[in-house]
């Protein structure tokens, strides 16, 4: 079956809605985690392995995303709307990418293990480091809001294309080429 230009491919839509699933589930997780201290062990035992997963899909998503063109965008659309697009895309892309690896290195700094599920452990990434801990960690969170609120505006304007303009820029992401019945 050949490419649709029309459409986002199979693993880029199964990436997509995977890790939307994943980065709602995180930033749910990050604020209850922060405000209960009962269930902060357990959300952070969560949190971590989280993280690296969103990670390494992220890795798969992005050599997914520069091996294969996106459906062109609705010739209609405003330039500036465009390129809200595409920027908003890449800086979810960075935000995919760094947020983790900022996590980790943070963690890392701080001397504390990053446990993935039972005794596997990942390496510290930067030397312990109570003087860089502190900037990673109010990265951190500084880049967490800013996910949220990129995910929101994302989300919005997914909103817009399926229910306002109805341009097929929300279907791209949504499903598969429609088959036509022999």
């Amino acid at each position: 079956m050949k490419p649709d230009p029309s459409h986002f491919n199979l693993l880029a839509r199964l990436l997509h809605w995977s890790m939307a699933v994943l980065i709602l589930t995180m930033l749910f997780v990050g604020v209850i985690m922060v405000a209960s201290l009962t269930l902060r062990p357990v959300l952070i035992d969560l949190h971590r392995p989280l993280g690296i997963a969103i990670l390494l899909l992220a890795l798969v998503r992005l050599g997914n995303r520069l091996s294969h063109r996106a459906p062109p965008l609705p010739a209609d659309l405003p330039a500036l709307q465009k390129f809200a697009a595409v920027a908003s895309h890449w800086v979810l892309y960075a935000l995919m990418l760094a947020m983790p690896l900022i996590g980790w290195a943070m963690l890392s700094a701080g001397g504390y293990p990053v446990v993935m599920f039972g005794s596997v452990h990942l390496p510290a990434i930067v030397p312990h480091s109570p003087g860089l801990y502190a900037p990673l960690r109010a990265a951190h969170g500084l880049l967490a809001y800013l996910l949220f609120a990129t995910v929101l505006v994302h989300l919005s304007a997914a909103l817009y294309h399926a229910w306002v303009r109805r341009d097929g820029v929300f279907p791209a992401m949504a499903r598969g080429p429609r088959r036509e019945r022999p």
